[in-house]
């Protein structure tokens, strides 16, 4: 039977692979640019992946997972809504999703250190979602 740290890491990991997917889906609609399209299209499927991960471990241990804050989820989509509105939307959104990846691998991060007993194979998933972030950030920068 897993810990608490591995179930609250597993929560943690599930609300900030939801709210990359949330994000991504939110700007791929304004991308004009086709290799910024793809990129994000790739990084959608991996969070997806990543996801499916999560919820296989979650149900495994009995746990529903947990939802992104209404919060973060609202500020998030006022902050892209109100981005989308400015000119030069390819090089606001890798803004965006730049951003989202640095939160994304410090929120992680983050946690990955507060509950450190957690099940190794979760630390790993946990790790796997930090450097999905690192190289989601590393392939928009072309497009700042």
């Amino acid at each position: 039977m897993p810990n608490d740290d591995t179930i609250k890491l597993l929560n943690e990991c599930n609300s900030g692979i939801k709210m990359g997917v949330q994000g991504i889906n939110e700007v791929i609609i304004h991308a004009d640019d086709k290799q910024l399209i793809d990129i994000l299209n790739k990084y959608l499927k991996e969070h997806e992946r990543l996801g499916n991960k999560t919820h296989e471990y979650l149900n495994k241990f009995h746990d529903s997972g947990k939802e992104p804050s209404t919060i973060a989820t609202a500020m998030s989509w006022v902050k892209i809504n109100l981005t989308m509105m400015q000119a030069n939307q390819d090089e606001h959104i890798a803004d965006l999703m730049t951003d989202g990846c640095n939160m994304g691998i410090k929120s992680i991060a983050k946690y990955l250190n507060k509950y450190p007993t957690a099940l190794p194979e979760v630390k790993e998933l946990a790790s796997d979602v930090i450097k999905l972030e690192e190289n989601f950030a590393l392939d928009l920068r072309k497009f700042l």
